[in-house]
């Protein structure tokens, strides 16, 4: 047992405020797994919301599994190893942290194949945007995955891992017949294949969404959050969200506020998340109401097609810095290729009126390699950064991601970018931002290049993920190789 592991979770214990700690007597234990660090899954409303519900039911006792130091994981709430547990529920939200998935399985000492597990071993199950879009690639290592939302099917899910405490084949069999449920070892040898309905929770008022755990060790630190909307119309054509959580939903403002004045018990801090807070219909409103209960907030994302003053007023006296905005591109022409309908004009009355509120920092939101992108629109990328620059008398800071095509998306069959390329480019602009004053942050190309294989391949990848080692672009293109495999082709057209 890894005392490192056991001192990290005694002290993200100490610094919580709602984990709940049950007696295991007559309950169904359920490892609720995320393949990253504790400061990043206590950030997922994916995580908050099950070990929510689970915990709420007198049968079931659901504890937390974060990837961590060296050694066997262990569960955060009573220090039980991974292996200890009939059921281990993933959350994924990110193609990357399959490597994780991996590990922790190791690390446990369960067989990391479906097929090298018995009724000795956990049932894994897994959730979450990425394997909802493809779980090809883990679907070898997974006993069944769930693709959508969880709310749908929550109660039959739970009666159905309820049996794989005694038996293994009766749990699968009762999850084949939960909608929206896919076993790959069943998927097999039928004709044609049984199709997996996507699972999508049609009223959001049903289930309440928000952290069921303060922290102040995430990336958000002591804020509660809200989910005040689940989707987006806005069609971009490169975005995951917007198409695998179709259609868009949104909460009605009694139910928000429902839930914030149970938050505000603990702090006054609240974060309303969604794929575009600024498109929820009573965004003005809903701010108001918010400020009156005394809550300082914070929002998630912000469209400046139009952009809610009322918003931004309530940003600036909840105390927050920084207004981010994701023109995706920098030129219009680019942006209309992938449907992102803000103009310059757009950003630039968004820049003004953070800086009218007095707003510390812009934060602008770039991709380098997408469709269609020349050096012209390369170049706009800074131009844009330095128009912003000219208006705000503060800090603006520029973010830039290599552009990942993915399933499902309207450019999930188009070629990603090499990395060299996308290097090439993402130089160019730093070194023009640096001249200017700008600070501009980026991610790996080369990591890029891993995220795309894993988001379009299929299970062939899963004999890669097993035999990678410790993940880095050059071993995972080694591990590639002895698979039979090559970025070149996954990521080509």
């Amino acid at each position: 047992m890894s005392w490192q592991r056991i001192a990290a979770a005694g002290r993200a214990l100490g610094g919580e405020r709602g984990a709940v700690h049950k007696d295991w007597g007559g309950r169904l234990p359920i490892a609720l797994a995320f393949p990253s660090s504790y400061y990043v899954g206590m950030s997922s409303l994916a995580v908050h919301t099950l070990y929510r519900l689970w915990n709420a039911r007198d049968d079931v006792v659901c504890e937390r599994v974060f990837a961590g130091p060296p050694g066997p994981p262990l569960s955060l709430e009573s220090s039980a190893p991974l292996d200890y547990f009939p059921v281990v529920a993933f959350s994924i939200s990110y193609e990357v942290d399959y490597f994780a998935v991996v590990d922790m399985l190791r690390a446990a000492g369960i067989p990391p194949r479906a097929a090298g597990r018995d009724d000795t071993h956990p049932l894994i199950v897994a959730g979450g945007p990425a394997v909802t879009a493809n779980p090809e690639p883990l679907a070898p290592l997974l006993d069944a995955v769930l693709i959508g939302e969880v709310e749908p099917v929550f109660e039959p899910l739970t009666a159905a891992l309820h049996l794989a405490a005694t038996s293994r084949e009766a749990a699968l069999e009762a999850l084949a017949r939960i909608p929206g449920f896919y076993l790959p070892a069943r998927a097999g040898g039928v004709a044609p294949p049984r199709r997996i309905e996507r699972q999508w929770l049609h009223d959001l008022d049903r289930v309440p969404t928000h952290s069921a755990i303060l922290t102040p060790d995430t990336e958000f630190g002591d804020m509660g959050l809200i989910e005040i909307a689940r989707g987006c119309g806005r069609g971009c054509r490169f975005c995951l969200a917007g198409y695998t959580y179709r259609p868009p939903r949104q909460r009605s403002v009694a139910n928000i506020l429902a839930q914030a004045r149970e938050l505000l018990q603990f702090g006054d801090r609240l974060g309303l998340v969604s794929a575009a807070v600024s498109d929820y219909y009573a965004i003005d409103e809903l701010a108001t109401e918010l400020r009156a209960l005394g809550a300082r907030i914070s929002v998630s994302s912000m469209r400046v097609d139009p952009i809610s003053e009322p918003l931004v007023r309530a940003l600036a006296e909840s105390g927050t810095r920084t207004l981010t905005i994701a023109p995706e591109a920098g030129s219009e022409r680019l942006r209309r290729v992938i449907h992102k309908t803000q103009t310059e004009d757009d950003v630039l009355r968004a820049v003004d009126l953070a800086a009218r509120y007095n707003l510390a920092q812009i934060k602008l939101y770039f991709m380098l390699g997408l469709p269609g992108e020349d050096d012209a629109d390369v170049g706009a990328i800074v131009d844009l950064a330095l128009a912003c620059a000219r208006r705000f008398p503060r800090q603006v800071t520029v973010n830039v991601t290599p552009f990942v095509p993915k399933a499902h998306t309207p450019f999930q069959r188009l070629a990603q970018a090499p990395a060299r390329e996308v290097k090439r480019r993402l130089d160019r602009v730093e070194r023009a931002l640096r001249q200017q004053g700008i600070g501009c942050k980026s991610e790996s190309p080369a990591w890029a290049e891993i995220q795309g294989s894993l988001a379009r391949g299929d299970q062939r990848l899963a004999e890669a993920l097993l035999a990678v080692g410790r993940p880095s672009p050059a071993s995972w293109r080694q591990a590639l190789a002895a698979a039979g495999l090559s970025l070149t082709d996954l990521l080509g057209e």
